[in-house]
């Protein structure tokens, strides 16, 4: 349903976005870095299954219904600062993860990727993203509106589980390095302590958009 030309500029707009430095950035990184890189890969599979949620969200209407509620945006900012904090006191108090030079243990994985997926659909800015991106690549006479939503949704999640893999990976062996170094454990489980109160800063900080100017842009596109 989605022509070619749309297709390439839809995915050049997702790698610009993903070369910008933010919050899943820094999730991925801190995780690889304290980790290792199967650490930086649970973040990664994290992240792209809440893009799959909010793609869903989306397509259905149910992110406009409450983005349409003005203290949604608030509501969820502190929802997500509080377990970001939470999250930083369980880094300081054990490692909590994947040892970055053994083999990872499955509840120890699915831990990381549950922490990344609920740090990913509570963010308030992620779910107007998807409001306002996906729709602005949308061709109404190209067939139906909710399916192509999905589709670019399912692409942008396949793609940040590559782009975000690599970068885990790449976090993941100076992780490696770290370890072999004195005190490398209590670097690292305090370096991904201070990623999570900065996270949790940045979302307390940030400003309430205007949601009819974003809902009206969502329907001009998708209308």
């Amino acid at each position: 349903m989605i022509s070619l030309a749309t297709l390439a500029l839809f995915l050049l707009a997702v790698l610009a976005l993903f070369l910008s430095p933010g919050p899943n950035m820094a999730f991925v990184l801190s995780h690889g870095v304290a980790h290792g890189p199967r650490g930086g890969f649970a973040a990664a599979l994290g992240i792209s299954s809440a893009d799959l949620v909010h793609t869903l969200f989306t397509a259905t209407g149910v992110t406009a219904l409450v983005a349409a509620w003005p203290p949604s945006f608030d509501l969820l900012r502190y929802a997500g600062a509080l377990y970001l904090l939470w999250l930083a006191a369980q880094a300081l108090r054990s490692s909590g993860g994947l040892p970055a030079g053994a083999r990872a243990q499955p509840s120890a994985f699915a831990r990381i990727v549950r922490m990344a997926f609920l740090n990913n659909l509570v963010n308030p800015k992620a779910l107007l993203f998807f409001m306002v991106f996906l729709p602005q690549f949308v061709d109404p006479a190209r067939g139906s509106v909710p399916l192509q939503l999905v589709q670019l949704g399912v692409m942008l999640a396949a793609a940040a589980l590559a782009f975000n893999t690599l970068l885990g990976a790449c976090s993941g062996q100076v992780g490696r390095w770290l370890q072999r170094r004195p005190g490398a454990e209590k670097f690292q489980r305090g370096l991904l302590a201070l990623v999570m109160v900065g996270l949790a800063i940045r979302l307390l900080l940030l400003d309430r958009p205007s949601v009819p100017s974003a809902l009206s842009a969502t329907s001009v596109q998708g209308s």
